[in-house]
């Protein structure tokens, strides 16, 4: 689709032990992607969240940082996993393929690019992730725990960073104005990560049991990755 995309492939294929890997990923693919390429934009404020959770997690503003920082990494890894399959022609899921696979339609806004990038991540990946962390930390999701609470208090500064960015990317793709009334309008006024990144705790908690009976865990998140997949189609209907 775009010229660059097997150094993105490559970028993508890089191994993630730190947030400062998973940082250095994403300023790499942010910088490789021109402006009319809609992976920018959702790169950009990926880029963002995972500045404040850096700084929050160097603050000492959590109770279990090493918690927080192994779920970065880990939700990173599904992402860029993700996007590697797609650019070497391999089985994607499908809400992020429906994504990447517009990548260079210039009708859709940019916002919509990073709204798509946060429904597929968030609703689809992050119970995934919450399961890998905590199998390789020793501990469950469970809504009593401390990381539970670690999890949660992250949701105002996520809010801030995604209102700020509605603004910012709220335009075409290449840069030129959006009508003043259109569809999204509405589609970004119901956008919720609080109400997405608590479902996906709960999501991760039935994972959790699930993880002795392969298949059953393997049909919900086929489920979860057809809802998500729905929900993208219509963030990435174009703007008239």
């Amino acid at each position: 689709m775009f010229s660059y995309d097997q150094l993105l492939c490559t970028t993508a294929a890089t191994p993630l032990q730190s947030i400062a890997d998973v940082l250095r990923a994403f300023e790499t693919i942010v910088a490789i992607c021109v402006d009319g390429d809609g992976l920018k934009w959702f790169n950009w404020l990926y880029l963002q969240v995972t500045h404040a959770v850096e700084t929050r997690v160097a603050s000492g503003g959590f109770s279990d940082a090493a918690w927080l920082e192994e779920l970065d990494v880990q939700f990173a890894r599904l992402y860029l996993g993700a996007l590697q399959a797609f650019l070497s022609n391999n089985p994607t899921p499908d809400c992020w393929a429906t994504l990447f696979a517009c990548r260079d339609d210039a009708r859709v806004a940019r916002i919509q690019f990073a709204l798509a990038g946060i429904n597929a991540h968030i609703n689809r990946d992050l119970a995934e992730a919450i399961v890998t962390t905590s199998e390789s930390t020793d501990t469950m999701p469970s809504h009593d725990t401390p990381q539970f609470q670690d999890y949660t208090s992250l949701n105002p500064t996520l809010d801030g960073i995604i209102e700020s960015a509605k603004q910012t990317l709220h335009v075409r793709l290449l840069g030129d104005a959006l009508p003043s009334a259109s569809h999204l309008e509405d589609l970004i006024a119901i956008w919720s990560v609080g109400a997405g990144r608590e479902a996906a705790w709960n999501n991760a908690e039935l994972l959790w049991y699930l993880r002795d009976t392969p298949l059953l865990g393997s049909t919900l998140m086929d489920t979860l990755d057809s809802l998500t997949s729905a929900t993208n189609k219509a963030l990435l209907v174009p703007v008239p």
